[in-house]
């Protein structure tokens, strides 16, 4: 133990700077409650601007609130001077700072708090009683592991849990109530429109295609539609509900914090830009359509795997500008088919509890829009097994540190994807039903394995599990076929056109059943003796292969073979 970490063991009383926006907000919430965690007997209070304040109220993991009324009693000289008397009477033996800025350190120190902590940040590292080095920029981390990064050389436990907000009974209540005086009863399916962009104009996809996307969706599936905004969106909110074929609710400018919250959890889905009311959603496992295009999702997207990405791929994105020097092209190349589609994928997947996984991940229109000839793997889809097959197979993995990739496969999925093959992952994890692991930990593993995937510019289409014992005698349990007729109607698949990759025999059997061709891996825990006892079935794998990359190499030759189009390596060159 270092000497900050037995200072910090020794505190009763910490006081947490927290950030400005709220999207970081919420994205910093896995790493409050880790402190939380560490220090269940210590008195903690969150220090914030009154829009923070308002979203953690309720949270369990905090005592005390602290509101920096910075445009009030706090602004200016005088009034930071006040701030700093407030926070002596405090008594704080620790400050934590999730906010960058040189002047939270500064506050703290002239505050007489012992012990500072955050990021080396601004020229503020003479300020702090550690200033940690900021992560490499290469490291493309989701934001919410760069908060949680803060912690581990505090000595405090960190996992890569999702973010989570609370509002209590009343507060749904009271938004319920609001909504029926609106026309929207509780029994009516909700899907909010988020079009606006407090951070610039740069961030914002097409109103009319908002008003198109929502028009379609409501056609479909008979779903109230709710816009919502910041303060001053008033006018965008009212535009698009003017442009709508379907009578619609305009909350934007209308609702508090608190009042936002209540209403995000309300939705079935929401059809988004990268903003705060974002996170928020996806803090109360709200799915989401995001679209992308200035700033950069491998690092702000809403967090969790049951959430899509719609993005442009064009050589100036992302930029991070706030309003676009050229024709804004990330942006008006998402089309509204790409918004369609993708948000009826995931309403698909959400209009039944079914206990098999979650649908498409990430949608890039890119290869939406490529012509086939350039895809010599357009229309093969590639099934594969995650334990043995993805990552080294050591029993039940429970955590994300757990997780760890076998050699080559990130760069063979890439390929996968490059070629234009969907790649649909199918995993059976009965840890769930023997009690080893809960849905959210699985979801989060699956979230952090889907995240090195993208750091590598590799994705998966889909991703699905089964979540049963295997004497439950479920429909989708391998080589059972449901998670794999889940997808076809999920994505439109060719089974004709399948393959399944993986190092157990179910997934041999599995492929067989559906009709596909099938590559057996060895990287896993492969008994040769199954292997002949799949020979003898006359299920016998159609390759064998040391792991995943040389089983990409052979579907390549052996798709190609079989189709008049150019081949990988004509592409890749």
């Amino acid at each position: 133990m270092n000497k900050s970490q037995s200072h910090l063991r020794r505190a009763r009383r910490i006081l947490i700077r927290g950030t400005n926006w709220i999207g970081d907000a919420v994205m910093s919430e896995p790493a409050l409650s880790a402190i939380r965690a560490a220090f269940p007997n210590a008195d903690i209070t969150l220090l914030v601007k009154p829009a923070i304040a308002e979203l953690f109220q309720q949270h369990p993991g905090i005592d005390h609130i602290f509101v920096y009324e910075h445009r009030g009693r706090h602004a200016r000289l005088r009034g930071k001077w006040s701030l700093i008397r407030d926070m002596k009477r405090g008594q704080f033996d620790a400050a934590i700072l999730f906010q960058n800025a040189f002047e939270a350190a500064l506050l703290t120190f002239l505050a007489g708090i012992p012990y500072r902590y955050g990021y080396a940040t601004d020229g503020r590292g003479i300020l702090l009683s550690e200033g940690i080095a900021v992560p490499e920029r290469t490291s493309l981390e989701h934001h919410t592991q760069y908060y949680l990064n803060l912690l581990h050389p505090l000595g405090i436990s960190v996992s890569s849990t999702a973010p989570r907000l609370y509002v209590n009974e009343q507060e749904e209540r009271s938004m319920r109530q609001r909504l029926a005086e609106m026309g929207i009863q509780a029994t009516d399916h909700v899907i909010g429109l988020n079009p606006g962009s407090t951070y610039g104009h740069a961030k914002r996809w097409l109103p009319e295609r908002f008003a198109e996307s929502a028009d379609r969706l409501a056609d479909d599936t008979g779903a109230r539609v709710v816009i919502v905004g910041a303060s001053g969106e008033e006018a965008l909110g009212q535009a698009i509900a003017g442009a709508m074929r379907h009578r619609s609710v305009v909350l934007s400018g209308r609702t508090s914090i608190r009042e936002l919250m209540a209403i995000m959890k309300r939705c079935r889905l929401l059809v988004t830009n990268d903003t705060g009311p974002m996170h928020i959603a996806s803090a109360f496992g709200v799915p989401i359509v995001a679209v992308f295009g200035p700033t950069d999702s491998r690092t702000t997207a809403p967090f969790g795997p049951d959430h899509t990405i719609v993005r442009q791929a064009v050589e100036c994105s992302p930029c991070m500008l706030r309003d676009c020097p050229i024709d804004h092209r990330c942006m008006t190349r998402v089309t509204v088919d790409h918004v369609y589609q993708a948000a009826s994928r995931q309403l698909k997947g959400t209009s039944r509890q079914s206990a098999i996984g979650t649908p498409l991940s990430e949608v890039n229109t890119q290869h939406s829009t490529l012509s086939t000839q350039h895809l010599p793997l357009a229309g093969v889809t590639v099934f594969l097994d995650r334990d043995g097959t993805v990552n080294l197979d050591t029993g039940y993995i429970k955590s994300p540190e757990e997780l760890v990739l076998l050699p080559g496969v990130v760069e063979a999925v890439a390929r996968l994807n490059r070629a234009g093959a969907r790649v649909v992952l199918v995993t059976n994890q009965s840890a769930i039903a023997r009690g080893f692991m809960s849905t959210d930990q699985l979801k989060t593993i699956h979230a952090v394995l889907m995240a090195r995937l993208e750091v590598g510019g590799a994705r998966f289409d889909a991703l699905y599990y089964c979540p049963h014992h295997p004497d439950d005698g479920c429909a989708c349990r391998k080589p059972r076929p449901a998670m794999v007729h889940r997808a076809v109607a999920d994505l439109g698949l060719d089974l004709s056109r399948a393959y399944v990759v993986g190092d157990q025999p179910c997934d041999i059997e599995l492929a067989w059943e559906v009709g596909a061709r099938s590559v057996l891996v060895l990287s896993g825990q492969t008994r040769h003796d199954a292997v002949e006892a799949l020979e003898r079935n006359g299920t016998a794998p159609h390759y064998i292969v040391e792991g995943l990359p040389e089983a990409v190499a052979w579907i390549v030759k052996d798709a190609t073979t079989h189709q008049s189009v150019r081949t990988i390596a004509d592409v890749e060159r």
